[in-house]
């Protein structure tokens, strides 16, 4: 059974001043689409550096998480820190993902450009940032989520089945 591991980060959701609703956007949208059971990790973080990059080593590293997935901190206020944090962890930049998120989201809302998630391997865990509204998750997913499996496979990953609608998009 595949590890999913959902992060947000937020300051006011990690201090409870504001609901959380990014991650459970990321839950739903995974129940969708998911062909088989897998086990979900959740973790609330506040924004910055150290919090991120901390919580991705850990998932990665003790936890075992095959896919991560963060939602929010990528945008250019000076505390979203998330593309840095990832940055720090990973051994190898994947910026197809990202490229294809502002793209996807660009057909939606014109500010896309201002977004800056990316994806990266670190071990055998792939990490995927996600915007932190959940109309724009749903969004990016759905443009990436074709890839996902088959990037799990290349790094040794846990694998993930997927309803076959969803793999009819992957060339």
């Amino acid at each position: 059974m595949a590890r999913i591991a959902i992060v947000t980060i937020s300051d006011r959701a990690s201090r409870g001043e504001y609901e959380d609703l990014g991650g459970p956007a990321i839950e739903r949208w995974l129940r969708r689409v998911l062909a088989e059971p897998c086990e979900f990790v959740r973790r609330i973080v506040p924004d910055g550096l150290e919090s991120v990059r901390d919580v991705l080593i850990e998932l990665c590293d003790q936890a075992g998480a095959d896919l991560i997935l963060t939602t929010g901190g990528t945008g250019p206020s000076p505390r979203d820190l998330t593309p840095e944090a990832m940055r720090q962890v990973i051994t190898k930049e994947l910026p197809g993902f990202g490229e294809l998120m502002r793209q996807a989201s660009l057909q939606h809302v014109r500010t896309a450009i201002l977004s800056r998630q990316t994806a990266g391997v670190r071990g055998r865990s792939l990490i995927i940032n996600l915007p932190g509204k959940p109309a724009s998750i749903d969004v990016c997913l759905s443009a990436v989520f074709p890839a996902v499996p088959y990037c799990l496979e290349l790094i040794g990953a846990g694998s993930i089945a997927v309803h076959p609608s969803m793999l009819e998009q992957r060339d």
